[in-house]
């Protein structure tokens, strides 16, 4: 090849390269397109209600009110993203998602909020002497890289009454979390149709 020629060859390539770096640093630091975002789940995908349907809100960024006292600290490092649901009763629902920056951070984190929603009932009972709380364990589901199912029951001294499912589940670096509450006690709880919405959630996330 004449020098010429090699010289105007190295000179696109230089330029190529040049325009590339400056496309990847125009793009903000962790900036993720529509295609890898994870989805949230539908109203339809939620454990059908009796006697009512159920109406998603728009997808929010941060952490859902509802979460913050037995997760907010195991959240507070992390940038999160969540859609409420709600129907016409007394009947609520929350998914929140989390991507970091490795599966081993995911796992860690997934791990911290298992035990976090695992000890709530205890903090109740510390903090609150007005109010009694019970933990059940409901176990793991096989999808993706796991999921755990958690249930949790209050009833204050003046005789309030709430039942709460909680799911955390992972898929590579993200990490989900999906709630269900409603007033009421164990029996109350569609355990069962709640499996299927997390892994429902967690097969969406990719």
């Amino acid at each position: 090849m004449p020098k010429r020629t090699r010289a105007g060859a190295l000179t696109a390539l230089v330029a190529a390269v040049l325009a590339a770096g400056t496309a990847l640093a125009a793009a903000p630091a962790g900036a993720t397109t529509k295609t890898s975002a994870p989805k949230f789940l539908s109203a339809s995908q939620l454990p059908p209600h009796p006697s009512s349907s159920w109406t998603a809100g728009k997808v929010t960024d941060g952490v859902p009110d509802e979460f913050q006292y037995c997760l907010g600290e195991a959240l507070l490092a992390y940038d999160s993203r969540y859609r409420a649901f709600h129907t016409d009763l007394d009947t609520g629902a929350r998914q929140l998602n989390v991507v970091v920056g490795s599966t081993a951070k995911a796992k860690a984190l997934a791990t911290r909020l298992n035990k976090a929603f695992r000890n709530c009932a205890t903090r109740i009972a510390v903090s609150d002497p007005e109010t009694k709380a019970e933990y059940r364990n409901y176990g793991t589901l096989p999808v993706e890289e796991g999921a755990r199912v958690h249930g949790l029951h209050t009833v204050t001294s003046w005789g309030a009454m709430d039942i709460r499912l909680l799911s955390v589940g992972r898929d590579g670096r993200t990490v989900t979390v999906v709630e269900w509450s409603q007033m009421g006690a164990f029996k109350d709880a569609p355990v069962k149709a709640f499996k299927k919405t997390t892994t429902t959630a967690v097969n969406k996330l990719h």
